[in-house]
């Protein structure tokens, strides 16, 4: 026997969010234009860097997010109206962080969003990072990042910027034990196994 259908199940909810994104046209993520919402997104990857090959023009993304109203980080969700342009400028700062990479380059990478009722945005960016695992969430930190300042320069290093170096702020941080070379290495097994 089956259970009974619950539309507004949070997980039937977060699921119409991911499906509606997944079906949302793809852009340039160097060359978006600007535009007014919160919401979440989807990057993917179509470049030769070897690491990626393996989800190199695939559905898979190599990142997910989102972008919230401001004031959301302090419990105010669906209470201040406008969201202004949060998700363009979220997109905006991803796409400044693969553009000073020094192996990266932004033309290798496509994105999808969404403007979404805040109210839905956590729950939309949880079920898309389960359903894809992407791997700038889950296995290779840091590409979200912002320059934490410089009273917390005594962090260590991300991954990420390990593997993709070129962020001014991330060299003022502490150095990882990891050497690129292992980091690309662990990435790419994570992939071998993600892909199968």
């Amino acid at each position: 026997m089956s259970e009974t259908y619950n539309p507004l199940d949070k997980q039937n909810l977060g699921n119409s969010v991911a499906e509606a994104l997944l079906r949302s046209d793809l852009y340039r993520l160097g060359a978006l234009k600007r535009f007014l919402g919160a919401g979440v997104y989807a990057i993917y990857y179509t470049g030769n860097f070897p690491t990626y090959e393996r989800i190199k023009g695939t559905e898979i993304p190599i990142y997910v997010g989102k972008a919230v109203p401001p004031g959301a980080r302090m419990g105010n969700f669906g209470l201040n109206g406008e969201a202004g342009p949060a998700l363009f400028l979220r997109l905006k700062q991803h796409a400044e962080s693969i553009q000073v990479s020094n192996n990266l380059e932004i033309d290798d990478f496509l994105c999808r969003f969404l403007v979404v009722e805040d109210i839905w945005i956590p729950l939309g960016e949880s079920l898309l990072i389960a359903r894809f695992s992407p791997i700038w969430n889950v296995f290779l930190d840091g590409f979200g990042n912002h320059d934490p300042g410089r009273g917390r320069y005594n962090q260590m290093r991300s991954r990420w910027d390990v593997l993709h170096p070129g962020r001014a702020w991330a060299n003022r941080c502490q150095d990882r034990p990891e050497t690129q070379e292992q980091i690309s290495l662990d990435v790419s097994n994570y992939l071998q196994n993600l892909a199968s």
